[in-house]
């Protein structure tokens, strides 16, 4: 373990380059702690399988090193060909699946040391990057994902590729260590030149940095949990301006109570043309201004929270130069995919694909990675990968219809209309084996942890209601699950904690409902609080509505409401006469 902090990491890294290219051609089996950090900022994770932790340990044997090598495109856009190199590289040089994640990218894993270089060399060719996706700068830029030939989803894609282009880190030492297509610069004493970077310094930001744009009524980049959120405003049919939320993230750790899930909050409204250098902006106030003592504490929710909105509008504002107008009134009805065929409104059509918790592979029940590298391979067709980490194929020519979704059926895959709107809504973290911060299970356990539910609802006669249930493995929250109606974030082996009282809007906090529930438990966990919905449920009430009606919660958000049981808060509020 290092002595130094990531702060001093970054900072002595000679432009993210630390010892990354040395290391990579020694024999060494991994990165140390230095590189490890900065390996992130190219796109990679070093991780091991958990799985073999304990026996290699009895054997004495070294750890079973790995990467996790994560692609970006902003609004999750690929071509047919981009796709089909990750499908080959996942083929030759990983484990043989993909992940699609919930900031529209694409990760593979169980890449080994001697096949790092490659893999991203060939991400790079294909005309992508991963340059990055990952580390303490923006990351991915989302968008709004269905592909809708209009001017306003036309737009938006277009405001996605330019904040990502604005926001790609300078340094020449991704080319230098990954594509060999930079020649290191000397000073007269021999020493590596280390560029400056006119957005991120020679620090870089404090923590990673999420920007999503969403067009209303689908919020499906979940803009009340990104950093920066952007959404349209449209006169006479076009897009006049963006109305920008700050300050949203997810991440927390279990009991200690200065940590927390914070919803983004609204902070202006701006000219189209202003959009970018606003942006820009305030990605520089967070990095003079955001926590470099804590990290726990670095996201930029936390300088919202404490410095307050009126003080950050003031510095963004200063910074810009750009006029910011009051925010206009946001309304989003659901976080959920449009699943099956549509039109995109230019003759061609759409079809979005449920993939089970973003998992591309082929099982003996299902086949999704064939069906989806023949429908690349025969139509050369594009992808757009969701928010949800669905996948949609776009650009269909009415004549292609049948044959595309033959190509589903006969790989097993089912049509959508056959599940529980709480199975199309629901979505779980990658955690164990490869994330070395899991607590508990949670890709691998949710499916079967839906069966269960779904007889549930099928019981209830609850099947086709809006529920939106969550899981990840720790409390990091990187499947989005503090503003799920009901969720269950890793506590440890088998135990999590049990959040209810979000919004399959995405626009409300849970609260922490029981501190620890088993996983066998989570069934019986659920099915009193979907009883009383559909015993107690006023007409045409979705769960969402019905908790907020009938259990008030106070002042919201509280920092409490994560850490401390349910009932201990309400018992609480009854004290205190609310």
């Amino acid at each position: 373990m290092s002595k130094l902090s990531v702060e001093d990491i970054k900072r002595s890294s000679r432009g993210l380059r630390g010892l990354i290219e040395e290391t990579l051609k020694s024999d060494a089996t991994h990165f140390e702690e230095e590189e490890y950090q900065l390996l992130k900022f190219h796109g990679t994770y070093q991780q091991d399988d958990r799985d073999q932790r304990a026996e290699r340990r009895k054997q004495k044997l070294d750890k079973a090193w790995s990467f996790m090598v994560r692609s970006k495109m902003p609004g999750g856009r690929v071509t047919a060909e981009q796709y089909l190199v990750h499908e080959d590289l996942a083929e030759k040089l990983g484990n043989g699946t993909l992940r699609l994640t919930t900031r529209q990218g694409i990760q593979l894993h169980g890449i080994l040391k001697g096949g790092l270089k490659d893999v991203i060399r060939t991400i790079k060719d294909s005309g992508l990057t991963t340059w990055g996706a990952c580390g303490d700068v923006v990351r991915n830029t989302m968008g709004p994902a269905s592909p809708i030939a209009d001017k306003v989803h036309q737009e938006c894609q277009r405001l996605a590729e330019e904040i990502s282009d604005i926001f790609l880190p300078t340094t020449s030492s991704y080319a230098q260590i990954w594509l060999d297509g930079e020649k290191l610069e000397l000073d007269e004493e021999g020493e590596i030149v280390v560029e400056e970077d006119e957005i991120y310094g020679k620090e870089y930001l404090p923590r990673k940095f999420k920007i999503g744009i969403a067009v209303p009524p689908r919020n499906d980049v979940d803009v009340y949990s990104q950093d920066v959120s952007l959404v349209p405003h449209l006169e006479d049919g076009e897009v006049a301006g963006y109305t920008i939320l700050v300050g949203g993230g997810f991440g927390m750790t279990h009991g200690m109570v200065q940590t927390r899930p914070v919803l983004a909050k609204p902070l202006a409204y701006v000219a189209k043309a202003d959009t970018a250098a606003v942006v820009k902006a305030i990605v520089k106030v967070q990095r003079e201004y955001g926590n470099r003592k804590d990290r726990k504490l670095a996201r930029l929710k936390y300088l919202v929270e404490t410095a307050g909105i009126k003080w950050f509008r003031n510095a963004v504002k200063s910074r810009s130069g750009c006029t910011l107008h009051e925010p206009k009134e946001l309304k989003f009805t659901t976080v959920s995919d449009c699943y099956g065929w549509h039109e995109q409104g230019d003759g061609k059509l759409f079809r979005c694909v449920y993939v089970s918790q973003g998992r591309i592979e082929d099982t003996e029940t299902m086949r999704n990675r064939s069906a989806f590298r023949e429908i690349a391979r025969q139509f050369g067709l594009p992808f757009v990968i969701t928010p949800n980490a669905n996948l949609i194929v776009h650009d269909v020519e009415p004549d292609q219809k049948d044959a595309v979704e033959a190509v589903l059926k006969e790989h097993g895959l089912k049509n959508e209309e056959e599940f529980t709107e709480a199975r199309r809504l629901g979505h779980a973290c990658v955690a164990l084996p490869t994330c070395g911060l899991a607590l508990a299970e949670s890709e691998r356990v949710f499916s079967g942890m839906l069966d269960s539910v779904d007889e549930i609802l099928f019981e209830l006669g609850l099947e086709k209601e809006p529920l939106l249930i969550r899981m990840t493995g720790c409390p990091n929250g990187c499947a989005r699950p503090y503003n799920a109606d009901l969720a269950f974030v890793g506590r440890g082996p088998g135990r999590y904690a049990f959040y209810v009282g979000g919004s399959s809007a995405g626009d409300r906090l849970s609260g922490l409902h029981t501190k620890t529930v088993k996983f066998e438990e989570i069934p019986a966990a659920i099915r009193p609080l979907l009883e009383d919905f559909a015993k107690n449920r006023e007409e045409g009430e979705n769960f969402t509505a019905f908790w907020g009606r009938t259990r008030p919660m106070g002042p919201r958000p509280d920092p409490e409401q994560f850490h401390v049981e349910l009932a201990e808060r309400a018992e609480s509020l009854v004290g205190a006469g609310i």
